[in-house]
């Protein structure tokens, strides 16, 4: 039984070893690679509206605030605001630097 499972086994890392792995092309056909970036470039421009409406909404909050004197935690807010910009912003040089 042991010599059976061992040439069965060899003959498996032969054929692995022998066998065409196919190589599939790395770009996208034309159409569908135009689609994609038209999404992506929808997606890139809502999320740096996103952004700038956040920054002016967080501003317009503090000022509010400030004229009312009531204090509050506005900077954590901005601060948010700005993490998710600089995600937008190194989204697609961060995934070609990964993935390239």
């Amino acid at each position: 039984m042991k010599d059976t499972l061992h040439s069965l086994h060899l003959a498996g890392v032969n054929y692995l070893a022998t066998a065409d792995v196919p190589q599939p092309a790395k770009k996208a056909p034309g159409d569908l690679a135009n689609k994609v970036n038209l999404v992506l470039g929808i997606a890139a421009w809502a999320g740096t509206a996103a952004g700038v409406a956040g920054v002016l909404i967080t501003g317009i909050m503090m000022a509010v605030s400030m004229k009312r004197g009531e204090g509050s935690e506005h900077l954590s807010r901005l601060g948010m605001v700005a993490g998710g910009c600089v995600l937008v912003a190194t989204a697609g040089p961060t995934v070609k630097f990964l993935f390239a």
